[in-house]
């Protein structure tokens, strides 16, 4: 519930917070509540990926391209992340959540989001996405890049990124059980 709450806040605030371009980074402000947290008493490492899902929608609602998306009656979907934790998220403490679209890369868009406080880094994680249409089958990235303006000079998926891309890769010859 606490997640649904978050999102109609997001929906509601994104139209009076500064417009970005998908190539910019968004900030997108929590609280941890007492709904966050693991029996440890800090914030839930399931409560950082959900974060992250309203992080990314942050970012694609202000710079448009959810609208641009939505029109085509397409959807993202996450298929890989990496998260390092850091630093504990302790029960009411403010934290900023980072977004930044990296870029494509094949089939897949590459995003990272960086938990902070201040100038502390408590998490950090790239997400490995993809688009779908309703009707069925994946977006082409080509297509999905001929609707948002081009990259800034320099702006590249790290090398590390793409290596655990290909590590992440499902063996082929393997049935949905892991056998042979």
């Amino acid at each position: 519930m606490n997640m649904y709450l978050r999102l109609l806040w997001l929906f509601l605030r994104h139209r009076t917070r500064p417009r970005l371009s998908i190539w910019d980074t968004a900030r997108t402000r929590f609280r941890v509540s007492l709904t966050d947290l693991d029996a440890l008493g800090h914030m839930n490492n399931g409560t950082y990926l959900t974060l992250m899902d309203l992080g990314r929608m942050d970012l694609m609602l202000r710079s448009g391209v959810w609208r641009l998306v939505s029109e085509r009656d397409w959807y993202p979907v996450v298929a890989g992340q990496t998260i390092s934790y850091r630093r504990s998220l302790n029960p009411g403490q403010r934290f900023d959540l980072y977004t930044r679209f990296l870029g494509f890369v094949g089939t897949w868009c590459f995003m990272e989001q960086t938990f902070c406080v201040g100038e502390t880094v408590h998490a950090q994680a790239v997400v490995r996405a993809r688009f779908l249409r309703k009707q069925g089958g994946s977006v082409d990235t080509a297509e999905l890049a001929a609707l948002i303006e081009p990259a800034p000079a320099g702006r590249v998926v790290p090398d590390w990124a793409l290596a655990w891309n290909d590590a992440t890769k499902p063996p082929t010859g393997f049935d949905a059980a892991g056998a042979r």
